[in-house]
């Protein structure tokens, strides 16, 4: 795994981040698409990338491949799973989880 990157690392923590995953059956097909957004609140290689999620504040926890979060263009995101829009989010990070065969 390749470090984390500190001064990245720093800069994130107190930013918004808006989160999509996507989960594929063994099969390969779309199980479940899944957006939230959160603060982060620590990073580290044990935790990974720690949020604290935006509507229940219960802390959610994402891979820390710091070069995977991207700055999010300024504007209102609206989340397709939920409706909520996000506005002017720091960071933005999709992931992909697939289901072993």
């Amino acid at each position: 795994m390749p470090p984390l990157d500190g001064p990245k690392a720093e800069q994130m923590i107190g930013k918004v981040v808006l989160v999509g995953v996507t989960r594929y059956g063994g099969d390969g097909q779309v199980q479940g698409l899944q957006q939230y957004a959160g603060r982060v609140l620590r990073i580290s290689f044990d935790e990974g990338v720690v949020l604290a999620d935006d509507v229940d504040g219960h802390e959610r926890y994402l891979p820390p491949m710091l070069d995977n979060y991207v700055a999010a263009e300024p504007g209102e995101y609206r989340m397709l799973s939920t409706g909520a829009t996000v506005v002017d989010p720091d960071y933005v990070v999709t992931w992909d989880l697939h289901a072993r065969q």
